[in-house]
C-alpha cells in the first residue's frame, strides 16, 4: 500500500525565478505586479500542486477580476467559499482591503476640495462608501465658493435603509455655518435609484434647510460604480 503523500503547501519561496512576487517587487517596484502576484505576497501560501500566484488567479476570475467585488466579501465568505483560504489567508486579505480604505479616508480629510459638479461629489465620497455592505447617510457642508469645510457621517444602518435625524443633520449644519450642503448616501444593492422614502426624506431636509436659509444643493446616491443625483435630474 502507498504511503500516503503529506501536505505540502506552495509557498512563494518555492516559486521559480520567473513567479516570484517579492523579488518582482524588489527590483522593479511594488507597481510592477498585477493584482494576483500581490494577493500572492498577502496569503504566503498556495495549496499542493498549486502556487500561491494561480490560486490568487483563481479567485481574482471568480470576482470577475474586479477587486470592488473581492472587497466586498466577508472574511468568513472567504473561507467558505474558497479552498486554501484559512482564517490567517482571511483576515490579512480583509486588513489590506481596510489599510486601502483608510488611507483614502485620510487623505479626503486633509483636503479642501471644491464641488462644481455631482461628479466632483461622486468622486469625493465614492471611496468611503461604493463597498459597504450597509447603508450610510453623509452630509458634506459647504463654503460660499462651494468647497467642503466639514463632512459627517449622519447615520448607519442595515443593508435597505438607515434612519436619519433631520434636526440632527441640519444642527450640524448650523454649527460649521454651512452656506449649503449635499446629500450622500449609499444602495449596497447595486440599485442607484432613488426609493420613495429617498424622495420623502430629500424633501423634509429641504424644507427645514431653507427656514434656516441654508441651501440643499444636491442628494447623491451611490451604488457601487453607478450614481445618481437629484440635482442632475432636475429634482430639487
Amino acid at each position: 500500500m502507498d504511503a500516503e503523500k503529506p501536505f505540502v503547501s506552495t509557498r512563494i519561496l518555492d516559486l521559480s525565478k520567473d513567479d516570484m512576487p517579492r523579488e518582482k517587487a524588489l527590483a522593479h517596484g511594488i507597481r510592477a505586479l498585477s493584482d494576483a502576484e500581490l494577493m500572492a505576497i498577502i496569503f504566503g501560501g498556495g495549496l499542493p500542486g498549486m502556487s500561491v500566484v494561480d490560486m490568487a488567479r483563481g479567485i481574482l476570475r471568480d470576482c470577475d477580476n474586479r477587486l470592488d467585488m473581492l472587497a466586498r466579501l466577508s472574511m468568513n465568505e472567504l473561507m467558505s467559499k474558497y479552498k486554501g483560504v484559512g482564517p490567517a489567508k482571511a483576515v490579512s486579505l480583509a486588513a489590506a482591503f481596510e489599510l486601502g480604505r483608510r488611507n483614502r479616508e485620510q487623505a479626503i480629510g486633509r483636503e479642501d476640495p471644491q464641488i462644481r459638479s455631482s461628479r466632483d461629489a461622486v468622486a469625493l465620497m465614492s471611496p468611503l462608501l461604493e463597498g459597504l455592505e450597509y447603508e450610510e447617510f453623509w452630509v458634506l457642508m459647504l463654503s460660499r465658493s462651494n468647497r467642503v469645510t466639514y463632512k459627517r457621517c449622519i447615520s448607519q444602518g442595515g443593508t435597505a435603509s438607515t434612519v436619519v435625524d433631520v434636526k440632527l443633520l441640519l444642527k450640524r449644519a448650523i454649527d460649521c455655518l454651512a452656506e449649503g450642503i449635499i446629500l450622500v448616501h449609499n444602495h449596497p444593492s447595486g440599485n442607484a435609484s432613488p426609493s420613495g422614502e429617498d424622495d420623502r426624506l430629500t424633501a423634509r431636509i429641504k424644507d427645514g434647510a431653507k427656514i434656516l436659509g441654508i441651501n440643499v444643493l444636491d442628494h447623491i446616491i451611490i451604488a457601487r460604480s453607478k450614481s445618481y443625483s437629484y440635482a442632475d435630474e432636475g429634482r430639487l
